[in-house]
């Protein structure tokens, strides 16, 4: 037998097992993320300008599903509702994906994946 011949991969039976538990830690990650996603497509967000007058409501996947303005702000004029309506849009985005970041990290607590 020359040197290095039977040693497959260069893996030991050490790194076998650490390979094998990575690959079940992966599935485990990624059966929690299909049911995430399945958890924030039926979450609603809602963000909030003037008080609550003006609300945006979007899924946890920064679906939009509607707008709520109270008449008390239809007479201030286009670009106020405009403005209100963006700061409320821009409120529920962030409050979305601050929660999906945040759940993000539940389910990848302690694994050491690059960029989490």
């Amino acid at each position: 037998m020359t040197q290095g011949q039977g040693k497959g991969f260069g893996f030991g039976l050490g790194k076998m097992k650490e390979l094998t538990e990575a690959i079940k830690k992966a599935q485990q990650v990624q059966d929690k993320a299909k049911n995430l996603q399945e958890e924030l497509d039926e979450m609603e967000v809602t963000g909030e300008a003037a008080g609550g007058m003006v609300k945006v409501v979007m899924s946890g996947n920064q679906e939009p599903r509607r707008v709520e303005i109270s008449p008390d702000v239809m007479g201030e004029g286009a670009d106020s509702l405009s403005n209100l309506v963006t700061e409320a849009l821009q409120d529920a985005y962030t409050k979305s994906t601050t929660t999906m970041r945040e759940r993000m990290e539940e389910i990848t607590e302690g694994l050491n994946l690059p960029g989490m």
